[in-house]
């Protein structure tokens, strides 16, 4: 991979990491269009994923410093039970990955014509959550479990985690106000526990990584950061202000793009 393509791909997950347009299909695009490797880019991968992450826990740094501070006073406080919701929001994702993550990566990286049903399905999710009519419900232990099925079933690639996330938060009549911060809350462990897994997966084995792989690695990991700082303020600001239809329209367009795609490559 060379700096260009490794610059590409990083704006790619920092812009889609946290717009409702999914990250791993738009890498599958992204892929498909710069004719790389799955197998040459795990290490890649791993670090762009991690980049965002960092990204987001700059942006709730302390929103992230309330809740430990809180949580470990050991009393049923807002901060541990808001803990708690976030960690019954992962029990499905938890579930999906320790049984079947090695069947869902075999089954979805690369497929096209999964990634584009991905993308109708995040078309549909947004669509619906922009029409329906503004709830101020809390977020209840109940929809913690639900919002984190819709986080678990974002393992199609094309399907947006945080359009997911944030579109069920919307059906169940949850405020939009701290449905941002709930969905990208709850995804950080997640994400980091996804990402250890494939750090050990690409340092074991035979593969090893030389030092002209470096200098892509990091253009990669820091452009993922920076515009992952930029795409998650500017997300919380879509959803506080609603307007995600918008994106709904253009996932439909990448379903058609990514169908074209498939029977004509």
């Amino acid at each position: 991979m060379t700096v260009t393509e490794a610059v590409l791909m990083g704006l790619v997950q920092g812009i889609t990491e946290f717009l409702p347009i999914s990250s791993d299909g738009h890498l599958e695009l992204a892929k498909v269009l710069l004719k790389l490797k799955d197998t040459e880019n795990l290490s890649f991968i791993v670090a762009v994923h991690g980049a965002t992450v960092l990204s987001a826990c700059v942006v709730f740094f302390h929103d992230i410093a309330r809740l430990l501070k809180g949580f470990f006073q050991f009393r049923w406080n807002e901060e541990m039970q808001y803990a708690l919701k976030i960690g019954v929001s992962m029990i499905p994702v938890l579930i999906a990955g320790l049984f079947f993550k090695d069947a869902i990566e075999q089954f979805f990286t690369g497929n096209m014509l999964l990634t584009s049903f991905g993308f109708l399905m995040s078309g549909i999710f947004l669509t619906a959550a922009s029409v329906v009519r503004q709830g101020n419900k809390d977020i209840s232990y109940l929809h913690s479990f639900v919002i984190g099925i819709a986080q678990a079933l974002a393992v199609l690639p094309g399907l947006s985690r945080s359009g997911s996330t944030i579109s069920t938060g919307l059906l169940l009549g949850n405020r939009k106000e701290e449905l941002a911060r709930f969905s990208f809350l709850m995804a950080l462990i997640p994400i980091l526990g996804a990402n250890l897994l494939d750090f050990i997966s690409s340092h074991s084995g035979t593969t090893t990584n030389t030092s002209s792989d470096f200098l892509p690695l990091l253009a990669g990991f820091v452009t993922a950061f920076v515009t992952g700082l930029l795409a998650c303020r500017w997300m919380i600001s879509l959803v506080k202000k609603g307007k995600l239809l918008w994106f709904g329209i253009y996932c439909f367009a990448a379903a058609i793009l990514l169908l074209i795609l498939h029977f004509t490559c």
